[in-house]
Order: structure tokens, then C-alpha cells, then sequence
């Protein structure tokens, strides 16, 4: 449900009763004396639709009072209700506090009604205009990755894999963004629906690419990030993704987004140790060798040296594609009878996926039962 709460903040406590008697029956109002209990409430008590704040208190000015206000809690709606209504306190509320409306004392009741009704259907539409951009948001990454889930089964997979490890590392090094830095592995592997399944494959193993499929192949990222860049929120995860096989973070101040640098390295960390893991090696022997290579990235390696390869203790099972259900992960290569790969070993099954493997079963032809594996119950305890 929406909030409509609205904090009056004001140093004086009469001004503050007074508002109670005068407005307390159309509104659903919290007063509270001062900036600094102020900003408490706001924090611990909220979410709150509108703030509204005295200019001159003791501590911190009412323009202080709403930058911070601002920065707390960026939704609410900021308005100023002071005596001191001169030029240069309106500037600097508008500028340093961005506030919504400037009221001077005394307010007739009716002025400060409208411009409170007018506040609390500001921040409804903030709040319909996020929970449409994350809809969007969310609905547009979940379409990209069921898309590279049945274009390129192998390259999902990868992905999956990479999300986990990336994840790990963030808690591990207690890193801002996660959102960002969790989209960034799920849709590192975007750009390879456009290379061919052979060029991936050798890429996975870590084989000796030629020149001509070394350029197709390092141009994935590139098209991913020229499909992402233009979404709204995931400017930065673009980057990131872009820069995935690019060199080691850049020091501090050296003119850079340095949360997408280090999110690119995260993922080009993740994906190096899912070679190595590919290849046959062990958690500690794919560590091995990456700090071999790259003495610079010790940071980012300790931080992997506890995540776990198969995370989920899993049953296998044979079944035919009408028993599929989602969550069950394939056990085997899901290929067609004319040798077209379907989905990957070790990928998560999803109601769009198991209709596709069910419309090939009917039409291409898919030997049955499949091997799939089940997470087992654990113990209770």
C-alpha cells in the first residue's frame, strides 16, 4: 500500500500542536522537534510520502535537514514551511534541498492543504513510475535470458554458473549494488547468441582460438552492452559487461566508473575460474593457476576460495519430457535427432524451456526418457 504519511519537522513546539489541530483530520501526520530526531524518524519510521521542515533550527538549517532528507530517503517528497521566506533561502531549499513546494508562515490552512494533496499525489506517481520501471526492468531480463536459454543453451548454463560465483564474491567482499553486480553475470553471456556454438565451445575449454574466430568471439560483450545500454537503470551494467574482457581494475581517481570496472572484473574473474573448473580442475588448482597468471587479482581469488562447485545435493532421475517440471536440472545434453544442441548439461528447467523441449519432442524427435536432477530433501532438524 502506498504511504500517506507526511513528517512535519519544526524546533518550535507550538508551531508544531498547532499544525495537529489544523490539519490532523485530512492527513495522517507525525511531528517531531528538530532536524536530528527528525532524520530518525524518517529513517527508522518510514516510509513517509512527504517531509515538511522549518527553516531556521537549531543543529541543522531546514535546507541541511532535506538534503539529508534527500539522500535517506530519495521518494519522499521534500516541502519548506518557514518565516525566513527571503530569494536566497528559496535558492539554496530548491538547489541543495530540491524541495517539491516553498510555504511561507503563516500558511492559510487551505494553501497548505493543496500543496500537501498535491505532495501526496507527487509521490504516488514516484512510486507507479518505479513499480512500472522495475516491472519493465525485471520482465526485460527475464525475456533476454530465457532468449539466450534457447539460443545458445551452453552459454545460459555459463552464465548461471558465473551469477553464482560472482554472488559469492560480492557477499564475500561485501560489495554495494549486488542488483547490479547479479544482472551483470545473468546477462554476461548475451552477446553470444550471435557466435557460433563451435567458437563457444572451444572458448569454454580454454582452446586455442584462430584469429578470425578470436575477433567473432571478443565482440560478444561489445554487442551486449550496445543492447543493454539504452534500458533504463542498466547503463552501468552495460558497462560492466562491455568490460568483461578487458584489463585489470584501474587504480582509484583514475577517471573512470570505478563501480563498473570492478564489476567487469568480477566477471572476468568468474569467468576464468569457470574455465578452469570446465577444464577438469579443482576449486584450489583453478585458484592456483589464476594467481599465477595474475599475481593482481589476489583479492577477488580469496574471495572464491570458499565457494562451493555443486552447492546443491541433487537425486538423478529418467524421466519423459510430459513429466518435466521446472527447477529439475538436466543431467545430460538435450540434442535433437539431427544433432541440434536444446539445453545443456546442468541447466535449469523453466515452463518456456520445457514447452520447447516438448514442441521438439513432437516435431524433431528426442530420445526419451532424459536424465534430469532433483535438489534432495534435506534432514529435518
Amino acid at each position: 500500500m502506498i504511504s500517506r504519511r507526511i513528517l512535519f519537522v519544526d524546533d518550535e513546539p507550538k508551531i508544531l500542536q498547532g499544525l495537529e489541530r489544523q490539519l490532523s483530520g485530512r492527513f495522517e501526520l507525525r511531528t517531531v522537534p528538530g532536524p536530528v530526531v527528525g532524520l530518525q524518524v524518517l529513517i527508522k519510521d518510514g516510509p513517509y510520502a512527504a517531509v515538511v521542515s522549518d527553516y531556521r533550527m537549531p543543529m541543522m538549517s531546514g535546507v541541511e535537514f532535506l538534503a539529508n532528507a534527500r539522500e535517506k530517503s530519495p521518494d519522499t517528497v521534500r516541502l519548506m514551511l518557514t518565516g525566513q521566506a527571503d530569494l536566497n533561502t528559496a535558492i539554496r531549499a530548491v538547489n541543495e534541498g530540491a524541495i517539491f513546494r516553498f510555504l511561507s508562515k503563516p500558511c492559510p490552512t487551505d494553501v497548505l492543504s493543496g500543496a500537501l494533496d498535491s505532495a501526496l499525489e507527487q509521490y504516488r506517481l514516484i512510486q507507479a513510475e518505479r513499480e512500472l520501471l522495475e516491472r519493465t526492468l525485471h520482465g526485460s531480463i527475464k525475456l533476454m535470458t530465457e532468449v539466450l536459454s534457447m539460443t545458445s543453451p551452453a552459454a545460459f548454463s555459463r552464465a548461471c554458473r558465473v551469477r553464482r560465483y560472482v554472488a559469492h564474491m560480492t557477499s564475500r567482499l561485501e560489495l554495494p549494488n549486488a542488483w547490479q553486480l547479479e544482472i551483470a553475470a545473468m546477462l554476461c553471456q548475451l552477446g553470444c547468441i550471435t557466435v557460433p556454438t563451435e567458437i563457444l565451445d572451444k572458448a569454454a575449454l580454454g582452446e586455442e582460438l584462430s584469429a578470425a574466430e578470436q575477433k567473432v568471439f571478443q565482440a560478444h560483450p561489445t554487442v551486449a552492452e550496445r543492447w543493454l545500454e539504452n534500458i533504463p537503470r542498466l547503463e552501468r551494467v552495460a558497462r560492466m559487461i562491455g568490460s568483461q574482457q578487458a584489463g585489470p581494475v584501474p587504480r582509484p581517481g583514475a577517471g573512470v566508473d570505478e563501480e563498473a570496472a570492478l564489476g567487469a572484473a568480477l566477471l572476468r574473474t568468474a569467468l576464468e575460474f569457470d574455465r578452469h573448473i570446465a577444464a577438469g580442475l579443482n576449486r584450489g588448482a583453478a585458484l592456483a593457476e589464476m594467481r599465477r597468471r595474475d599475481s593482481r587479482a589476489t583479492r577477488l581469488l580469496e574471495a572464491l576460495e570458499n565457494v562451493e562447485i555443486e552447492h546443491v545435493e541433487c537425486e538423478v532421475r529418467l524421466v519423459n519430457l510430459s513429466e518435466l517440471q521446472p527447477a529439475m536440472l538436466m543431467n545430460q545434453d538435450i540434442v535433437t535427432r539431427y544433432g541440434v544442441l536444446l539445453l545443456a548439461k546442468g541447466e535449469e528447467l523453466t515452463l518456456p524451456l520445457i514447452a520447447r523441449l516438448q514442441n521438439f519432442g513432437e516435431t524433431s524427435g528426442i530420445s526419451e526418457p532424459v536424465s534430469v536432477r532433483l535438489p534432495r530433501p534435506q534432514p529435518a532438524h
